[in-house]
């Protein structure tokens, strides 16, 4: 998976499947500093997922501040070549001041076994 830079930041692309529905969110951040994956509500929303009253609704804090997520279980989450089945994930609003689908964090990352090449500018599995 090819890396993208924009404005100084990693971004990839990463496809969704939950309930058996389909999408892939272009601009999500590669960021090995976030604990966990999160989503934008309105990217995800498209495929149905959305908040439902048993969902664990908690707060994250990060170098933007707080925010107040849901928790989700995916089918999959893909990132290029590198997959993982029955992923759990965050989904909130995201406003952090610049545009972007997601942030792929380092659960997902030591899930997979990745290997972040800055030479290269690629993302692979080991």
């Amino acid at each position: 998976m090819k890396i993208r830079i924009k404005n100084g930041l990693p971004y990839v692309s990463a496809t969704l499947i939950y309930r058996r529905q389909r999408v892939t969110l272009k601009n999500v951040l590669l960021d090995t500093g976030s604990a966990g994956t999160i989503f934008s509500t309105d990217k995800v929303a498209t495929i149905g997922l959305t908040y439902e009253p048993e969902d664990f609704v908690h707060r994250i804090r990060g170098v933007g501040g707080s925010e107040f997520v849901f928790t989700k279980r995916v089918d999959e989450l893909k990132v290029g070549d590198l997959k993982v089945s029955t992923f759990e994930l965050e989904v909130g609003a995201m406003n952090y001041g610049f545009d972007m689908d997601g942030i792929i964090g380092l659960d997902f990352l030591t899930a997979v076994g990745a290997l972040i090449d800055l030479d290269r500018m690629e993302m692979r599995g080991d």
